[in-house]
């Protein structure tokens, strides 16, 4: 395939000019079945009537990266294999190789990954600032492997926080640590709205001492517990999640009805607040039957220490009864790590977490991440800091739907 590339002045006059050369470049292209070379020619020219100026010749096209030999659909490519379908660097050498007879080692492959997420993580940035202007986010982090040089023989513990805004958007963040610091960096410090996870010391920690944020506890957890407790105690735990049984069909109800805010704390003031009044009643009663360390012990007292974050969304139409749309949003890095196993690094984590942002907000609009990631690649080289906005896979889907305006 190639592409020729005209000075602009050239076609306006093309007597007064005469060819005498051609800079010739290439690029390692792919499409799916098969590997190619994209040449993008640049005739030089010169004036006939004055040779003794310099030639001209077309500007070279911007790429991810001076002098890389990979074009955006090859570099789109790598990135959806390894963090669309989980396929290991090493898996993918091996399939070029064997099927296409084209050797591109992992190694290099993790630094065109470098030059890629160097450029997309000014999307995510702005993914990042949306997260933390909306008034009500999902939180969950997930642990993660990654090889620290400072252990020898074994790997590091580190996490991948997800903050999800339902519809809207998620952003993972790396970190090395499960402190209420990496929330700080994910939320930002003064974070304002309603918080929803699960019953972990940090998210507390967290909010500490700032009036304007809310905590929404998880109905799922909580019911997670009792299922745990069901051998021990089958009709008190089958009664416990019968109730909170209740909760969620008629949240289903609302969501087959596409029910608004309003008309969803409405069914809850009706509805769910007086199973939620019965549970704490019966858990109050329950308790002291049950040892503490007991599977039964154990799921009561976590749902009386998180009553008042349980009970929350009874006045709240627009914050769900659970975060299982962020753990959604976690689960296909949990089947990345069957395959991949841990992070190379600190710095992996890092790229992993803005491929994984990216990927993640594609498949929560509906975008196909192949035609995403190559069309942004192609176009971020010469984009400016304030359009980067404009290319997250939600603007990006809108545009690419907008009509054409045709001139008069």
């Amino acid at each position: 395939m190639r592409e020729v590339l005209e000075p602009e002045l050239v076609p306006a006059e093309p007597e007064q000019w005469q060819r005498i050369g051609q800079e010739v470049s290439r690029q390692l292209d792919f499409q799916p079945g098969k590997f190619f070379w994209r040449e993008t020619v640049r005739p030089k020219y010169v004036r006939r009537a004055q040779r003794e100026l310099p030639p001209v010749i077309a500007p070279a096209p911007e790429r991810v990266a001076d002098h890389s030999l990979a074009a955006p659909g090859l570099l789109a490519h790598l990135l959806v294999s390894k963090y669309a379908d989980h396929l290991p660097y090493y898996r993918q050498e091996q399939m070029f190789w064997q099927r296409h007879g084209v050797f591109i080692a992992r190694q290099q492959m993790v630094q065109w990954t470098a030059q890629s997420v160097r450029l997309l993580s000014g999307i995510t940035d702005c993914l990042k600032q949306e997260l933390r202007q909306s008034g009500y986010v999902q939180v969950d982090e997930t642990p993660v492997r990654y090889q620290d040089p400072m252990l020898v023989g074994r790997c590091g513990q580190g996490y991948l926080w997800t903050g999800l805004v339902p519809g809207q958007c998620v952003v993972y963040e790396w970190h090395v640590s499960r402190a209420a610091r990496c929330l700080e960096s994910l939320l930002g410090g003064g974070f304002a709205g309603k918080l929803q996870c699960d019953g972990y010391s940090a998210y507390p920690a967290f909010g500490k001492g700032n009036p304007a944020l809310q905590l929404f506890g998880c109905w799922a957890h909580a019911r997670r517990n009792f299922f745990e407790g069901l051998e021990q105690a089958l009709a008190v735990a089958g009664w416990v999640l019968k109730q909170i049984g209740l909760l969620y069909r008629w949240e289903e109800q609302c969501r087959q009805s596409r029910a608004g805010p309003g008309a969803r704390e409405a069914l809850r003031a009706s509805h769910h607040r007086m199973v939620v009044a019965r549970l704490q009643r019966a858990l109050n009663r329950l308790q002291p039957r049950y040892l503490p360390q007991s599977p039964m012990g154990q799921a009561i007292s976590y749902a009386r220490n998180q009553w008042p974050a349980l009970a929350r969304f009874l006045e709240h139409g627009e914050v769900e009864l659970d975060n299982n749309l962020v753990e959604n949003a976690i689960r296909p890095t949990a089947i990345g790590k069957k395959n991949w196993l841990f992070f190379g690094s600190a710095e992996a984590g890092q790229r992993s977490a803005v491929m994984y942002t990216l990927i993640a907000n594609c498949r929560l609009h509906g975008v196909e991440p192949s035609a995403y990631l190559k069309d942004v690649l192609q176009r971020l080289p010469r984009t400016t800091n304030q359009a980067v906005a404009q290319l997250t896979p939600l603007r990006w889907k809108n545009a690419q739907r907008a009509p054409v305006q045709l001139a008069a």
